[in-house]
């Protein structure tokens, strides 16, 4: 499977996971606290540098980012049209911003590292009899190993319409896409229990 790690050796890669997922988590409650669409711009631009820091390539960038900026645009104009324009650039800036740092902390820190962080923070909660937190931690793993699959099936399912010679249209795209991620979830769901990896019940 792919991942969305990408190696490095700069200093987004030398910081701890731990200090990483603090930051992000510190930063993005400044981003909602914080109302001037001057400030959110300076935010979002200074993000935009770190992640043009990892350099990851404008290509493989435009793959990691497209789903995300069409979603934070259609939020945005949709805050325009019930909104003002000064709060749909606000959104704009705050959620880019947010996108950008969220992606340059996952492309510096391994599946592995975020399991074990995500662990120890729900081991709180685990004491408390609420969760267990292994298996909260094997949530966000498989989490994040999901979406760089999902999206090269996209691609995929795609690529095979205009090979065809049909047009790609997103009820055709996304009912296999369902099926397949939900095959494959259920493939690595009977992996997981056949290796006792999750606690049985």
């Amino acid at each position: 499977m792919k991942t969305l790690y990408v190696d490095g050796s700069g200093f987004m890669h030398r910081l701890s996971a731990r200090v990483k997922l603090a930051l992000l988590a510190a930063a993005s409650l400044a981003l909602f606290l914080i109302q001037s669409p001057s400030v959110l711009g300076v935010g979002a631009i200074a993000t935009g540098l770190l992640y043009a820091s990892l350099r990851i390539g404008w290509r493989q960038s435009w793959l990691r980012l497209r789903v995300l900026f069409v979603t934070i645009a259609a939020v945005a104009l949709f805050t325009l049209v019930f909104n003002s324009p000064v709060e749909a650039v606000s959104v704009f800036f705050r959620l880019s911003a947010l996108a950008l740092l969220a992606s340059a902390v996952t492309a510096t820190t391994t599946t592995g590292d975020f399991i074990t962080e995500v662990t120890f923070a729900a081991t709180p909660l685990e004491k408390l009899g609420l969760v267990k937190a292994a298996d909260i931690g094997l949530s966000i793993g498989l989490v994040l190993r999901f979406i760089p699959e999902i999206l090269l099936r996209h691609q995929a399912i795609r690529d095979a319409h205009i090979a065809r010679g049909l047009r790609p249209k997103a009820l055709s795209i996304i009912v296999p896409l369902i099926i397949l991620t939900l095959k494959n979830a259920d493939e690595i769901a009977s992996a997981i229990d056949a290796r006792a990896i999750r606690a049985q019940k």
